[in-house]
């Protein structure tokens, strides 16, 4: 009793403030708006299913499905039950320490009787956290737990980006292959008037080889766009984690291409890219983390004090033993120092590694907002003189039959013709993927399927029980 009376003041000492630095959340100078953005913030915009404005029911039914089955997400989600186990170790659990065993033996010599002997003992010791490494172990541990569960919702961003982008691909190589066939039914039927005019004289073997080989050519863009299709189909299978057979077919049944839906995207502010980005949250909780950590290392720099008891038991004799005991490093403070000294150089990098993810995340937006604005321009300018060269086509076939017209003339029209619907399909395509790209790059969406899994009644990766 006397010797625990003793140690009151060091178990007192175990309330003071930890060593090392207190966190506080970084910040760093941001515009007040984006260029060209908008004037007014955004809330979380999280469980935003943007995916919905394309009315691609296929689209949808791939992105909500795939969000509980793509190995990328399941691989981020299962880590969380890692750091939360390592969580459940540190605090208490690490300033606890103890062991009991028990022996018996049996033993004889020739010519005598055996004899039966037993052994137990009973240990146990108690770090002091009397300068808060413990404290400072738990807090590490936690911020480590928070940057896992942010990377989840990196992780659903990075593949629903890679899974919209396929799958418009896919929609326009189907639209590529249709527009294909459209030219090569009109390279026929101008084959056939060529025959039918070499036949009547009026025309040359020349113009015929011109005909035959204009569309051979546009017969062998056929296997291309085919080859792209069936490559982005297999690449959406392989992030569905489904066999390609089933949704090859499913693909080929329709082949729409997406729309750009007319709902305006509101941008926010580049503030509320700190709260919206879950990969902004990672880097922040990573340097809440190595922050933490500083301390843990300042604290081995200072004594160690620990309680320790042990109770044995033998035939012979019982006996206990119960202490304080104080460690400090001496012969090994320089290497004490240069491991703090360390750590604090990877703080500072993490800090560095928070500040160029908001960079980052600002440029994603603006990046993709002026590409949206452009794309969407470029592909209503190409639609034009699609439909202008289409009038082209149609008054040529007509000169060209009575006799107005060249046919080398007229295929240029046919090739010209082509080309602008090709090319303002691709500038639809690319402005369907910056739209998209403009949701992901302000976080919308990223705990979607966090929501159903509120909404089944289940835990979630920002909802987990910090277990002790």
């Amino acid at each position: 009793m006397i010797k625990l009376l003793k140690m009151v003041p060091f178990l007192l000492l175990t309330g003071c403030a930890a060593v090392g630095p207190d966190w506080e959340a970084p910040t760093t100078p941001l515009p007040v708006t984006f260029t060209d953005g908008s004037s007014t913030g955004i809330d979380d915009v999280a469980y935003q299913a943007w995916w919905r404005d394309f009315n691609d029911p296929l689209l949808t039914k791939l992105v909500e499905r795939g969000f509980e089955q793509n190995l990328d997400i399941l691989q981020a989600k299962e880590r969380i039950n890692e750091a939360n186990a390592k969580l459940r170790a540190k605090g208490i659990n690490s300033a606890l320490s103890g062991s009991a065993s028990f022996e018996r033996l049996r033993s004889g010599t020739e010519g005598q009787g055996t004899s039966i002997s037993s052994e137990s003992s009973l240990s146990a010791g108690f770090v002091i956290d009397l300068f808060g490494g413990i404290r400072r172990e738990r807090e590490a541990a936690v911020a480590n737990l928070a940057a896992i569960q942010s990377n989840v919702g990196t992780e659903r961003l990075a593949w629903l980006a890679e899974l919209v982008a396929d799958y418009s691909n896919a929609r326009y190589y189907q639209q590529a292959l249709e527009l294909t066939r459209n030219t090569i039914s009109t390279r026929k039927e101008t084959l056939e008037i060529t025959k039918k005019e070499l036949a009547a004289g009026s025309s040359t073997q020349y113009e015929l080889a011109e005909a035959e080989a204009a569309l051979q050519a546009a017969q062998a863009e056929l296997p291309s766009y085919q080859a792209q299709f069936k490559a982005t189909v297999f690449a959406i299978a392989t992030l569905m984690d489904e066999p390609a057979g089933p949704l090859m077919m499913e693909m080929q049944q329709t082949s729409p291409s997406l729309s750009i839906p007319t709902s305006i995207i509101s941008t926010g502010f580049p503030a509320d890219l700190l709260r919206n980005r879950p990969d902004i949250r990672y880097y922040e909780a990573v340097l809440h983390q190595q922050v933490a950590t500083v301390g843990v290392d300042e604290s081995s720099l200072y004594p160690s004090i620990s309680l320790n008891g042990t109770v044995s038991n033998t035939d012979s004799v019982n006996g206990w033993s119960f202490g304080p005991s104080i460690s400090l490093g001496i012969f090994n403070r320089g290497a004490l120092h240069a491991q703090h000294d360390a750590q604090v150089s990877v703080a500072k990098q993490a800090e560095i590694d928070w500040r160029s993810s908001v960079r980052g995340a600002v440029e994603d937006v603006q990046v993709a907002q002026s590409n949206f604005a452009l794309y969407q321009e470029q592909t209503e300018l190409l639609n034009k003189a699609a439909a202008s060269y289409g009038r082209a086509l149609a008054l040529g076939r007509n000169n060209y039959r009575n006799g107005a017209m060249t046919l080398l003339n007229l295929l240029d029209t046919v090739r010209s013709e082509a080309s602008a619907q090709i090319s303002a399909a691709s500038a639809h395509n690319s402005a369907v993927k910056e739209w998209a790209s403009l949701q992901i790059a302000i976080g919308a969406g990223a705990g979607f399927s966090d929501k159903k899994d509120e909404e089944k009644g289940g835990a979630t990766p920002n909802t987990l029980e910090v277990k002790q």
